[in-house]
C-alpha cells in the first residue's frame, strides 16, 4: 500500500525533474551557503546542450521585472498542505434544491492562490476557458496580500494565511511606494497556476482598465508567451459621457485574450445573430436558400494580376463581359466552377454590368469571425449589470459588476468548430457571480452542458454596508445568493433542463496532523499522542474530498454512500474510487471492496481491526482485483 501525499504538487520539484530527464548530464551537486551538499544544474553543460547563451546577473537583456518578482515565482511553485471542505448547507442541487449534492458546478470560498494550487492535479489541462475580472489597481482597490516574509519551504506549513474573517485583502493606494509591485506580485503567481489548468486549445480573457493594462500585457506575454496573444477587445462599457470627468470620459474597457497554445487554435468564430442573418435573402428562389453576395471584381488592376484577366459570359443577355480596368477575384477554373454551381448573380433580368458571387446562409453555420469592438447593444454595460443585480437581490449592494451578456459572448465563442457546450469555465475572481449567471443563461438558450468553477475570497462586507444589513456578511454570501436567485429565475422563465446548482467548498488547513508530513520531527516519547494522524474535528467526508484532490478525481464526480460488511464506504465516479475511513476494518470489508474492482481503493492506515487483516490486505486484492491501486492515509 502506498501512502497518499495529501498536499499540493511541488511545481518547482516537478520542473527540476523535467529538466533532469531532458538533460541528465547537466545534473550535478554542489555545496550551499551552510556547507550542505545539494543538487544543482550545471549551466555550462546546459549551454552546450541547447546551444544558447545563458544570461548572467548584471548583463543587459530584454526583460520585465519588479521587486519581489522572484518570490512571486517561488510562491506559485511552492506546495501547500491544505484541502477543501464541502459546505453542504450552502450547496444547491442540480434542480435548484437547497442542500443538494448532485450539481457539477463548483464554488470555492477562499484565497484563489490556494484554490488554484488545490486543483492543479485534478483539473490540469481540463479547463476550456477562463474569464477573470481582477482588481484594476485604481488606487482604491483591495488586493490579495501574499506573505513574502516566509521562505518557500515554510509556506507549505502556514495554515493561517487566511483567518476566519478573510483578512487577506489590503488597500493598495497610489501613495504606496509598491503600488504596481504589489499588484503584479498578486496577479503573477495566480496566472501561472491558471495557465496549467487550461486545455491546449483553451483561452483566457481578462478584463482590465488603463491603470494596469500595459503591465498585464507584459506579464501575460511572459507567462503565456507573446506568440499566444490573440487580441485586445475594446468593450463599450457605457454609452453616455460623464460631465463629472475632468478630462476624458472613458466609454470603453479592454478585455485581453491569450491562448494556452496558439498552435491548437486554428480559428475562432462567434454565434450568428439576427442582425448578421438579416442581410441574407432569396430574391431568385434559389433552392439552396437565403444568400447574400459579394463583388467579383478584384481591387488589383489588370497589369498587377494578368493571370486573373479573361472574359465572363452573362447567360441572361448573352453578352461577354470584361472589366475595363481591374482583374477578377478568381482564376478561370474557379470561375467555371462558380458558373457550374450557379453561384453568379447578374441581377433579376441580367441587368448587372458585372456579376456578384453568392454566399449562402447555410454555409455560415460554423459562426462568423468576431471583431475586436464589442458594442453595448450586444454585450451590455456596467449600468445595466448593476440594475440587473439590484433587481435580483432587492437592493444595490455590489459595485461595478460585469454584465452577464459580456461573459456570455466570451463563453459562446466557437474554437476550431467546437461550440464547447460541455466545457469547464473558470473564474477565480468571481465577485458577484456573473460568470455562473452567464453560463446558466447560455446553457438554457442553447441546451448546453457547460460547467463552471468559481473562486472568491470571503472578504467581509463591513457592518455599516447595505450588504451586511441584508444578511450578506461576505462577498461569497452575495455571489452564492445571486447564483441561487438567477438559477431560479432562469428556470421559471425557460423551464430548461440544465444544472441550476453548485457544490460549495471552503479552503481549509489539511485534514492531517503535522506528524503525517514530518514524522521524523516527533520524538519517540510523543508517539502515543499521535496514534491517529487525522485531526479530531474532521469527518470521513472531509477525508474523501482531500483524497479526491490528491488522486486527481473531479470534484463534480458522483459520490455515493453504501454499506459493505457493516462499514460505511464511499463510491466515487461509479466505483472508480472506493474509500473506507471507518475503524476496525475486517477481511470481509476489504474483500467486498476488492470484488468491486475499483481503480483506487483508499483506507486509513490505522483502520484495520487486527494485524492479520493488515497482513492479508495485499493478498485479498491480488486475488480479486490485482489491478487496483491501493492507498492509505
Amino acid at each position: 500500500m502506498e501512502k497518499l501525499k495529501m498536499h499540493t504538487p511541488d511545481l518547482a520539484e516537478e520542473n527540476y525533474k523535467k529538466l533532469a530527464a531532458l538533460f541528465p548530464d547537466a545534473v550535478t551537486e554542489t555545496k550551499d551557503e551552510n556547507g550542505n551538499t545539494v543538487r544543482a544544474i550545471d549551466k555550462d553543460v546546459l549551454m552546450q546542450e541547447i546551444n544558447a547563451k545563458v544570461v548572467d546577473n548584471g548583463q543587459e537583456r530584454y526583460q520585465f521585472t519588479w521587486p519581489d518578482k522572484r518570490k512571486a515565482v517561488v510562491l506559485a511553485n511552492a506546495p501547500i498542505a491544505k484541502t477543501l471542505r464541502f459546505e453542504k448547507e450552502k450547496s444547491v442541487g442540480r434542480d435548484g434544491t437547497p442542500g443538494g449534492t448532485d450539481s457539477e458546478n463548483i464554488y470555492i470560498e477562499g484565497d484563489n492562490l490556494d484554490a488554484l494550487k488545490l486543483l492543479q492535479e485534478t483539473y490540469l489541462g481540463k479547463v476550456k476557458m477562463i474569464y477573470i475580472d481582477p482588481p484594476y489597481n485604481t488606487g482604491n482597490d483591495f488586493i490579495y496580500e501574499d506573505d513574502f516574509s516566509q521562505k518557500a519551504e515554510n509556506y507549505a506549513e502556514n495554515s493561517g494565511q487566511t483567518d476566519e474573517e478573510g483578512n487577506r485583502l489590503v488597500q493598495n493606494s497610489e501613495s504606496n511606494g509598491r503600488f504596481h509591485t504589489d499588484w503584479l506580485n498578486m496577479l503573477y503567481p495566480r496566472l501561472c497556476l491558471a495557465k496549467d489548468l487550461l486545455a491546449n486549445d483553451g483561452l483566457i480573457f481578462i478584463s482590465i482598465d488603463e491603470h494596469e493594462s500595459h503591465n498585464l500585457r507584459k506579464i501575460c506575454d511572459e507567462i503565456f508567451g507573446a506568440q499566444n496573444f490573440i487580441t485586445q477587445i475594446v468593450w463599450e462599457k457605457r454609452y453616455t459621457r460623464s460631465n463629472n470627468a475632468r478630462r476624458f470620459t472613458t466609454l470603453t474597457e479592454p478585455v485581453v485574450c491569450y491562448a494556452k497554445n496558439i498552435m491548437f487554435v486554428s480559428d475562432i468564430k462567434e454565434r450568428r445573430n439576427e442582425k448578421a442573418d438579416s442581410i441574407y435573402s432569396n430574391p431568385d428562389n434559389d433552392p439552396r436558400g437565403p444568400w447574400t453576395s459579394v463583388s467579383y471584381v478584384n481591387p488589383a488592376s489588370k497589369n498587377q494580376r494578368p493571370n486573373l484577366v479573361y472574359k465572363l459570359h452573362n447567360p441572361i443577355t448573352g453578352a461577354d463581359v470584361e472589366h475595363p480596368t481591374n482583374a477578377w477575384k478568381y482564376e478561370r477554373a474557379t470561375y467555371e466552377k462558380h458558373v457550374k454551381e450557379n453561384r453568379l448573380y447578374w441581377g433579376k433580368n441580367g441587368e448587372n454590368v458585372y456579376p456578384r458571387l453568392k454566399k449562402y446562409l447555410f454555409e455560415m453555420e460554423g459562426g462568423m469571425v468576431p471583431v475586436d469592438l464589442w458594442r453595448q447593444q450586444i454585450t451590455g454595460t456596467t449600468d445595466q449589470a448593476s440594475k440587473e443585480l439590484e433587481s435580483l437581490l432587492g437592493r444595490k449592494i455590489f459595485n461595478f459588476p460585469k454584465p452577464k451578456e459580456l461573459v456570455m459572448r466570451i463563453v459562446s465563442l466557437i474554437i476550431n468548430g467546437n461550440k464547447r457546450e460541455n466545457g469547464i469555465i473558470l473564474d477565480f475572481f468571481s465577485g458577484s457571480g456573473t460568470s455562473a449567471h452567464a453560463v446558466m443563461q447560455l446553457n438554457a438558450e442553447d441546451n448546453g452542458h457547460r460547467k463552471y468553477i468559481l473562486m472568491q475570497l470571503p472578504a467581509e462586507t463591513g457592518e455599516t454596508s447595505e450588504a451586511y444589513k441584508m444578511g450578506y456578511k461576505t462577498i461569497c454570501d452575495i455571489g452564492e445568493e445571486r447564483i441561487r436567485r438567477a438559477g431560479k429565475k432562469i428556470k421559471e422563465e425557460t423551464g430548461a433542463d440544465i444544472d441550476y446548482g453548485f457544490r460549495c467548498f471552503r479552503v481549509d488547513s489539511s485534514n492531517m496532523k503535522d506528524v503525517y508530513y514530518k514524522p521524523s520531527d516527533v520524538k519517540q516519547a510523543e508517539l502515543d499522542l499521535f496514534t491517529d494522524n487525522i485531526k479530531e474535528d474532521r469527518t470521513p467526508e472531509d477525508l474523501l474530498i482531500q483524497v479526491m484532490l490528491d488522486l486527481g478525481v473531479l470534484l463534480s464526480s458522483k459520490v455515493e454512500e453504501e454499506e459493505m460488511a457493516g462499514k460505511k464506504v464511499f463510491s466515487v465516479a461509479d466505483g472508480y474510487l472506493i474509500a473506507c475511513f471507518d475503524r476496525d476494518v475486517t477481511d470481509d470489508v476489504v474483500t467486498a471492496i476488492a470484488r468491486k474492482h475499483p481503480f483506487y481503493a483508499v483506507f486509513r492506515d490505522s483502520s484495520f481491526s487486527s494485524d492479520s487483516v493488515a497482513a492479508n490486505f495485499e493478498q485479498i486484492f491480488d486475488t480479486y482485483s490485482p489491478q487496483t491501486v491501493r492507498k492509505v492515509l
